[in-house]
């Protein structure tokens, strides 16, 4: 046994601790130093004590008393750096009046409603009126007074969500005169345009009239990139003596520019039983800018709305006389607008309410 005492392993392992512990800023580190130097089967204090075994007798007691002096020193320490972490801590529920403050998120409107609202800007300036009916219907405002009769084959051009109860008599304005037939056994349903409504203004209010009608209509349709059962779309009416069809392309060009900005358009002849002559209208691609691409089928054009001049049935189902006045309507879907304008490819993203979606369109 060797006679003389070695204290540099204890010289050695304070020096260490006190350095390992200028670094210790949590409870945690505070912790990985006590396991390491005080652990009671792995910790290098620990380790010290079995050295006593290779001591004489009279070093025995000295080397002891150091080692338990270490020992002593490394938890006076550790408590001492506890107490003050702690005395640093901050309150349970306290706030940091330091901090900055949270950034609140600003809503923004949705491009639906951003869409509608240009389109009634725009009509608004032109002195249209804006008007809004019942999205739950009955088939004689909805069909028969647009001269879509019970066997029309236009019906089946716009799969109908019918409902179980019938409607007796109107849900907007008074009617003039007695109730139609058509609509006391009317069928209730879904509207499927706005259309409608363009029937219950006339009925009520005699020419002129220049009004849209926006709003949400449903059709029976399968949710996929460009369908959806649900969708939102304003129709225009205009109404008066001397009505053209230039004026309907006149009033289609200037809200084409200005949904769009500089486009054309083209009107091709179309079907719909409630207007003749009816056109389908097309505005020029701004993907290729006429030249012909992907997105418009290498045509140059995309479709956009519907349109054309009243016919002389619906006018007779109104109490107008077809003889004295003339007017257009047009029908054109918020989505599909939106889609164009903002470049998106799939209707169900305007629904889905993805914040990351809608946080791309401006404040």
């Amino acid at each position: 046994m060797p006679d003389t005492l070695d204290r540099s392993g204890i010289d050695a392992l304070r020096a260490d601790f006190r350095a390992r512990l200028v670094g210790a800023r949590t409870d945690r580190d505070l912790k990985t130093l006590n396991d390491e130097f005080l652990s009671r089967k792995s910790g290098s204090v620990t380790a010290l004590m079995k050295n006593l075994a290779t001591l004489a007798p009279d070093a025995k007691r000295e080397y002891g008393q150091l080692v338990n002096t270490l020992k002593s020193e490394i938890e006076t320490a550790l408590a001492e750096t506890r107490a003050a972490l702690e005395s640093t801590r901050p309150p349970a529920g306290a706030v940091d009046v330091t901090l900055p403050g949270r950034e609140i998120p600003i809503g923004r409107i949705h491009p639906l409603m951003r869409v509608r609202q240009q389109v009634e800007d725009i009509f608004t300036r032109m002195g249209y009126e804006i008007l809004e009916g019942p999205e739950v219907e009955d088939d004689y405002h909805n069909f028969e007074a647009l001269n879509m009769p019970p066997d029309h084959p236009a019906r089946d051009m716009q799969d109908t969500l019918y409902l179980a109860a019938p409607i007796v008599g109107g849900t907007w304005g008074a009617h003039k005169g007695a109730i139609p037939e058509a609509q006391l056994r009317a069928a209730t349903l879904l509207r499927t345009h706005t259309s409608a409504m363009q029937i219950r203004y006339m009925k009520t209010y005699t020419p002129p009239v220049r009004i849209i009608v926006p709003g949400r209509v449903y059709r029976r349709d399968n949710l996929d990139l460009s369908h959806t059962p649900m969708f939102q779309q304003f129709e225009g009416l205009v109404v008066g003596e001397g009505i053209t069809l230039a004026d309907l392309k006149g009033t289609l060009e200037a809200m084409m520019h200005e949904l769009f900005g500089d486009v054309k358009i083209r009107l091709r002849p179309s079907f719909f039983p409630y207007t003749e002559p009816s056109a389908e209208v097309d505005v020029s691609c701004q993907g290729c800018h006429g030249a012909g691409c992907g997105t418009c089928k290498q045509t140059g054009w995309l479709e956009i709305l519907g349109s054309g001049m009243v016919h002389p049935a619906v006018f007779e189902a109104v109490g107008y006389d077809p003889d004295k006045v003339a007017g257009f309507a047009f029908g054109l879907g918020m989505e599909r607008v939106a889609m164009l304008k903002y470049g998106v490819d799939d209707i169900r993203l305007f629904y889905e309410n993805d914040l990351r979606f809608l946080e791309q369109f401006p404040l």
